[in-house]
């Protein structure tokens, strides 16, 4: 490079604060970089000093608006040194650091100063600097390890650990971590799952948004004043990951819902997701803007995804039939050239194999007058007998799955004993081989034993759990079904809401044909109570007689 196009290089005066340099007071704020970095350029006669600053930027990513404006100039040729106030500020990333101080800023003729650490690579790089990078990289990580034990004692104490409140609340101005329901906002989050409920996609949900020219949260929360990010180039550009997000979260019931996410490592900023299990849910710490039987029930449809046809038509149906035979769902199909009526569901193995299953053929509108017509009887004997009716589920479940269910509950109660004792076990054996009780070879044959083991009691817990919460729910489901029942005054029609509350799946038989007429079995299976067998009318009629027979005792015994 020729000394006329050298003058013209910039001297890049570079300034960095992290959130928790901030912390530490005005002795490492932006200003104070500011002033010893002229200062420095001045006193040495530095041409064409040029300010840059990231403000709020952690030393472990590089991915800072200025330090990448600054590394862009300088591919370009047009950055000749880069001035700090110490190294720390350039980065903590020891890795990245090396390959910037050995490889980048050689191959790009640039010439780098930390002001405090007395570094200048026109004078050459201290065998100390590497361990330099290595310290302020192990601060990096402490501080990384002392924020996240606070956020662990945070997030434990039932506090929310999100920065800003989901769309539908805001923080109180009287405490910062208690939220109040943001009605206007609220009032759009109550639409969004009404319109799931009434059978509508995330897809579908933001289209109709979009042409009632509904505000989008980051364009309501501008429109307010709340700070954040700029807002979206299209107006009203409501997508369907935007409504997804809404319809997941469980923050509408009320709950404050922490550790949901985590980073691998300090070095990444990229968070991942928990397994739900692994979440810590504090029920009802604010107003909920959804109530949790709504909120349940959207989960529901969201299992069961009913995408539409070609047509564009969805089916209340859709994601709840099933092939008896093959265990497969079954398609919905209908094109513009048929009418609704014609409409129909088969298997969907059957679609990619023909020799795998058979067609399972239903036209929707049989489907539709079964379940309503079912829907009907069963809830007519519910809100009529409904001692009678739960009586007889209690019944199908019997003693043998009681014994089962108490026999899961003391292998689960051991199995959860056993993992804490080898943990114990453990950790004798350790103290036993430092102090030389045990030699190396033994201790790494019973702790290998002693771990796989808790390693299969570990893998078994989650399944028992399982297994005994299936139990529960039967027994529970029971008396909700009860409930949801009662609550239906008079069933003429079906809709997606009723079907979806009501029905867990319906099981299609292939088709039989007895005397040139088609008959086909289908079972409608109820959420909770799995499927009921309506009583005979002799059953019904003994019922009877003996409830009559009870009230008549009682009377008489009252007289």
């Amino acid at each position: 490079m020729n000394t006329k196009q050298s003058d013209k290089r910039i001297t890049a005066l570079y300034a960095r604060l992290s959130r928790d340099d901030e912390k530490e007071g005005i002795s490492g704020s932006i200003q104070n970089q500011k002033a010893i970095l002229e200062k420095y350029a001045k006193d040495n006669k530095l041409q064409n000093p040029r300010f840059f600053y990231d403000d709020g930027f952690s030393g472990v990513t590089f991915t800072r608006p200025a330090f990448m404006e600054i590394m862009e100039l300088a591919e370009q040729g047009m950055i000749g040194t880069i001035v700090v106030k110490d190294h720390s500020r350039l980065g903590r990333n020891r890795l990245v650091v090396g390959q910037l101080l050995e490889e980048d800023f050689v191959r790009l003729d640039i010439r780098y100063i930390a002001i405090m650490d007395n570094i200048d690579t026109e004078k050459g790089i201290s065998d100390i600097v590497p361990m330099q990078d290595l310290f302020n990289e192990w601060h990096a990580k402490n501080t990384s390890d002392k924020v996240r034990k606070v956020m662990q004692s945070k997030g434990m104490s039932g506090k929310p650990l999100t920065t800003n409140p989901p769309f539908g609340y805001m923080k109180s101005p009287d405490n910062k971590d208690e939220w109040i329901v943001d009605e206007p906002a609220a009032k759009i989050v109550r639409r969004i799952f009404d319109l799931c409920v009434s059978g509508l996609g995330p897809t579908q949900i933001a289209k109709k948004l979009r042409s009632e020219k509904v505000l989008t949260p980051t364009e309501y929360w501008n429109s307010i004043g709340r700070k954040c990010s700029k807002p979206p180039t299209i107006p009203y550009g409501w997508v369907a990951d935007t409504v997804s997000g809404i319809l997941d979260k469980q923050e509408y019931c009320g709950d404050t819902v922490n550790f949901r996410t985590y980073r691998k490592s300090f070095k990444m900023k990229k968070k991942l997701d928990k397994p739900k299990d692994e979440w810590k849910v504090f029920p009802d710490t604010h107003p909920a803007i959804i109530d949790r039987e709504t909120f349940e029930l959207v989960q529901e449809l969201r299992k069961h995804r009913r995408r539409p046809t070609k047509s564009g038509i969805v089916s209340m149906f859709s994601g709840l039939l099933y092939c008896a035979d093959c265990g497969e769902k079954l398609y919905y199909s209908v094109t513009n050239n048929y009418k609704r009526e014609q409409a129909y569901f088969f298997c969907s193995a059957y679609r990619k194999n023909s020799d795998v299953c058979s067609a399972h053929y239903i036209r929707e509108k049989v489907v539709e007058q079964l379940v309503l017509e079912s829907m009907q009887r069963v809830l007519w004997y519910v809100q009529s007998y409904e001692k009678l009716f739960a009586q007889r589920q209690l019944a199908e479940f019997g003693e043998k799955q009681k014994k089962e269910f108490a026999e899961k509950r003391r292998e689960l109660d051991k199995s959860k004993l056993r993992v804490r004792e080898i943990d114990g076990i453990i950790q004798k054996l350790y103290e036993d081989n430092a102090t030389g009780k045990i030699s190396d070879e033994r201790f790494a044959t019973m702790s290998m034993s002693l771990e796989n083991e808790q390693s299969e009691l570990k893998d078994r817990i989650p399944a028992l759990e399982d297994e005994l919460e299936n139990a529960k729910v039967k027994t529970e489901g029971l008396q909700r079904f009860i409930d949801k029942a009662k609550r239906v005054t008079r069933l003429e029609a079906l809709t997606s809401e009723l079907v979806h509350e009501f029905i867990e799946k319906i099981v299609v038989s292939a088709p039989e044909y007895k005397d040139g007429k088609r008959y086909q079995e289908v079972a409608i299976h109820y959420n909770g109570v799995g499927i009921i067998r309506e009583p005979t009318a002799e059953e019904m009629e003994e019922y009877f007689q003996e409830h009559i027979s009870k009230k008549s005792f009682l009377k008489a015994k009252t007289a």
